[in-house]
């Protein structure tokens, strides 16, 4: 998984709010929702919590 996605997961898994986590990365909060969807997507996830839960179960979030 790249840097981006990780760190991405890193934060969603903070609890973070999306606005929060685009400003930290860099980007718009509507490019961040595309990468998150993608994530999403990559880790055949229907929610932000299921995303989380697999990320973890994965070994990608600590």
């Amino acid at each position: 998984m790249g840097d981006l996605k990780s760190t991405i997961l890193q934060l969603l898994a903070s609890g973070l709010k999306d606005e929060v986590i685009a400003r930290r990365v860099g980007m718009s909060s509507r490019t961040f929702r595309r990468h998150l969807a993608a994530l999403m997507h990559e880790l055949g996830a229907g929610s932000r919590f299921q995303a989380g839960v697999r990320a973890a179960h994965l070994g990608l979030v600590n």
